[in-house]
């Protein structure tokens, strides 16, 4: 049970005082006491200290105080009324008091307690209400302070009305159907009066009178729709059999525009307007003697004969706490009922002798006790009906309380549930990871601790009872925790009873019921096996929704590269030292608490969320852990090397590696796998060096010394292949640094080096000369090695045919070293030499070497006729002196 309120006696009639309270009034540091015998008593309420007591220091018992009395009085106006004084009630702004006695209403003076006026018009009358509120002239705008009176006088309303501090108007009546029995504002222009067949809402201004109908089905049933709240029907047996007793209907305003309607055991919530609110009943055993709401709670007293008060959540309805006053029959709140300035001061209960003063507890230590109780709803249901300037970290404690209640859910197996309010709550995922076992969370669980290592592996089998017991004991922790910090709070910060309250008994719990209902807690919440198998399974199915939603809110902070898409601001002397980023929510923040370096926290998440993400697909879907990886993750890569190793998932190993550009170990495996050098078994798929190629293809140009590494292999496995890393129609290939890849080519096969420089040159039209003299060099070098370096004759044949091509098609290379690389005794280049000295502009020499030493004559032609016009071709064609004329 929750402690709200703790009751102290202010006053009690002494044992010879033979007289009845009937009514109260407080205002102020005033108490008004009406008596059955007409006598009004006002008393002057100390304040006395409702904090606790401090202990006792050093062991030295403190010196005895005598205790001041809770309440003096001040005054006693015998002759106030001949009859008793049913009911009292303050217009301050008026500075009178009114009364209810004999059945009329009167006006005193409030300083004076002298009589000014008895109303004449409440003859008969059984109830009155005033209300006071601040109202804006419609034309001027001046706020002026408007207070009302409203009598019950049989079937009618009478009203008067003051305007600041004058009587403005004459009395206005309303008449309804039936006696009014009570009455109630719900606004400053509206009221509520409680009659036998029924309740309705008056507006005082148009005098327009609303029926209030409770909704079909509520509380009804007969099923009528629209029926009047209240009304005796004939669908029940009513209350004409019960000696003609009827339930008394009651209603008190309550916060955020609502009223509670009561009549019996039936409880309707309307608001201002008169519209029922679909609410269900208030589940009062017996009827309530009276109801009402000190902020934030909803109040029922029992009946006399059990003396209690009942507080209750007016949003859930909970039953929190029950107090014993012995013999209460009425209570009182003091205006204004539901503001702030109310929060915490003492309404009063009273029964005929005595008169009680509510103290409210501190706030924060209401909610340690409703979550040391583990009654996290209604921790949240009060926090947020509580305002933030009374509770020291509202938002803070709301997503505490969720986060505890989400871990409840997930050790009662309800993991659905859980893992939504951990994610409604923004919980740190590493507080939500650390409630799976190894297998998931890895170091940070903290539920296998003393597994055996290789049953995190093997999830489904059941490793004995030890690790239940730590499991269940680890997971308890956090409510534990914060159980014995509560109940510590309790020990020092709660009051003792004083001497004087010894007649009240409040039914809250003692250390010994508050150790029973903990136990019980934990016993409830605490797993009664490991999580394993199929129940690990589907924790761990929500929990890939958990991290994929983190993992979407996380990229709205952090970059691919792990840098903050938005640098935070350097710390000014104008914030406070606890200002956090927008994304602390995400960090699990140490205690005590210690400065924070957040983008590196805040990376360590994103890498925590990812390796968590891949072991849960890895448990539950491992198809679906590829496309993890083909998006830009934070995944560990050991982690993730190890368990894609052991199930033999290389193609997702590779794309992992490639995603996290650790190209080398990626290519370490691929060369492993291709040349089959591994002790596993490999998909045919990953045999050769295919993959490879195609993973080198793949890497960026500043990447040339790893792909010139890498591709030595493939190149000697399969060079046809290998050599498309270099000459594939790519943006990769085409800005490779060529002058190393040339230079890498010529050490391993001179032919692979001259099928690189005829693809750059022409297919790439590269016109560096380096590379126009290198392939002729290299044509060169190997036709001068000899037969033995060709298949045949035809292929020297072609080879030629290329160096005299390329000799005639290209401008780039340097002519005398060509010509100086030339033999000038091999007939095989003589025909090279031709085109290198034409080249040269030695026209006469090539031409001779057509004519005299190759006798092709239409070489000859094809060699003058582009370098000279027809009048010069006698000259060319002279016959040389040495030559000699054969036929």
């Amino acid at each position: 049970m929750l402690s709200a309120f703790t009751a102290r006696p202010i006053i009690e009639l002494k044992q010879r005082d033979k007289s009845r309270i009937e009514s109260i009034l407080a205002y102020g540091d005033r108490v008004l006491v009406g008596l059955h015998t007409g006598c009004l008593r006002i008393y002057r309420v100390n304040e006395l200290n409702d904090g606790t007591e401090t202990p006792e220091q050093n062991g030295n018992a403190q010196p005895e105080r005598p205790k001041p009395r809770a309440a003096d009085l001040l005054r006693e106006e015998e002759k106030f009324s001949r009859r008793p004084i049913q009911q009292l009630a303050i217009i301050k702004e008026a500075n009178i008091l009114v009364s209810l006695s004999d059945n009329y209403v009167s006006i005193h003076d409030l300083q004076s307690y002298a009589l000014q006026e008895r109303l004449e018009k409440t003859k008969g009358a059984t109830a009155f209400a005033v209300t006071s509120n601040i109202v804006k002239d419609a034309s001027t705008g001046i706020p002026s302070i408007v207070s009302r009176l409203a009598v019950a006088v049989k079937r009618k309303i009478v009203l008067w009305l003051w305007q600041d501090m004058e009587l403005s108007t004459e009395a206005t009546e309303i008449t309804l159907v039936a006696a009014v029995k009570s009455l109630t504002w719900g606004t400053g222009t509206k009221i509520v009066a409680g009659m036998d067949p029924g309740f309705v809402l008056v507006d005082v201004n148009t005098q327009e009178i609303t029926e209030i109908n409770k909704p079909g089905g509520l509380g009804d049933a007969g099923g009528q729709s629209g029926s009047r709240f209240g009304a005796v029907t004939s669908s029940g047996m009513g209350y004409m059999g019960m000696g003609s007793w009827m339930p008394k209907p009651m209603a008190t305003r309550l916060g955020e525009g609502q009223m509670l309607l009561a009549k019996d055991v039936n409880s309707l919530f309307i608001d201002t307007d008169g519209n029922p609110i679909e609410k269900r009943q208030i589940p009062w055993v017996s009827a309530p003697e009276a109801i009402g709401y000190s902020y934030p709670y909803m109040l029922a007293l029992q009946p006399p004969s059990k003396g209690v008060l009942e507080v209750r959540n007016p949003d859930t309805l909970s039953l929190l706490q029950t107090i014993s006053l012995p013999n209460a029959n009425f209570l009182h709140v003091p205006q204004p009922n539901i503001s702030l300035a109310h929060a915490g001061k003492g309404f009063l209960v009273a029964s005929d002798r005595c008169i009680w003063r509510m103290g409210a507890l501190d706030y924060d230590y209401q909610i340690d006790e409703l979550v040391t109780s583990g009654r996290y709803d209604e921790a949240i249901s009060l926090l947020g009906m509580l305002e933030d300037t009374l509770l020291k970290d509202k938002e803070g404690r709301v997503r505490e309380i969720k986060m505890l209640k989400a871990q409840g859910l997930f050790d009662l197996r309800k993991y659905r549930e859980a893992l939504e309010l951990f994610s409604d709550a923004k919980a740190p995922p590493e507080r939500v990871i650390a409630l799976y076992p190894k297998s998931i969370a890895g170091d940070l669980s903290s539920v296998e601790s003393n597994k055996d290592p290789e049953s995190d592996a093997e999830p489904e089998e059941a490793n004995g009872g030890t690790s239940t017991t730590n499991s269940k004991a680890t997971i308890a922790t956090p409510v534990s925790s914060l159980g014995r910090s509560v109940v510590g709070k309790f020990k020092t910060e709660h009051k003792k009873a004083d001497s004087d309250t010894s007649s009240v008994r409040s039914l809250k719990l003692t250390d010994s019921d508050t150790a029973s209902i903990r136990g019980k807690i934990s016993e409830t919440l605490t797993t009664d096996k490991a999580l394993e198998g199929k129940d690990l399974k589907i924790a761990v199915n929500e929990l890939r929704a958990f991290l994929a939603q983190t993992r979407v809110q996380l990229k709205r902070y952090i970059d691919t590269d792990g840098s903050l898409k938005i640098p935070l601001p350097p710390p000014s002397e104008s914030e406070s030292e606890n200002s956090k980023p927008p994304f602390h929510y995400f960090i699990l923040e140490p205690l005590p608490p210690e400065p924070i370096d957040w983008e590196l926290k805040l990376r360590e998440v994103a890498g925590l969320v990812d390796t968590t993400l891949f072991r849960a697909y890895m448990l539950v879907s491992p198809s679906l852990a590829g496309p993890l990886f083909r998006l830009d993750n934070f995944c560990d890569p050991d982690v993730v090397n190890e368990k894609l190793y052991e199930s033999g998932r290389y193609n997702d190993l590779i794309d992992f590696l490639h995603g996290k550009k650790l190209h080398r170990e990626a290519l370490e495996l691929l060369e492993k796998f291709g040349k089959n050098e591994a002790d596993e078994e490999v998909t045919p798929a990953l045999r050769g060096p295919q993959r490879t190629v195609g993973y080198l293809q793949q890497l960026p140009p500043e990447m040339i010394d790893l792909i010139l590494e890498f591709a030595e292999w493939p190149l000697r496995t399969d060079p046809e292949l290998g050599m498309e890393i270099f000459l594939a129609d790519t943006e990769n290939a085409e800005t490779l640094p060529r002058h190393k890849v040339l230079d890498f080519l010529q050490r391993i096969d001179l032919k692979l080096a001259v099928r690189y420089l005829e693809h750059i040159i022409e297919e790439l039209n590269d016109l560096t000369p380096d590379f126009h003299q290198r392939l002729i060099d290299l044509y060169l070098e190997r036709l001068k090695a000899g037969q033995g370096e060709f298949g045949s004759d035809d292929e020297r044949k072609q080879w030629l045919g290329k160096l005299e091509g390329f000799l005639k098609s290209s401008v780039q290379y340097n002519k005398i070293r060509a010509r100086s690389q030339l033999p000038t005794d091999d007939p095989d280049f003589f025909e090279s030499r031709a085109i290198v000295l034409s080249k040269m502009g030695q026209h006469r020499q090539a031409l001779q070497i057509y004519v005299f030493q190759l006798q092709d004559y239409n070489k000859a032609e094809e060699c003058v006729f582009p370098f000279s016009s027809p009048s010069h071709h006698p000259t060319i064609f002279q016959p040389h002196p040495n030559r000699r004329t054969t036929h």
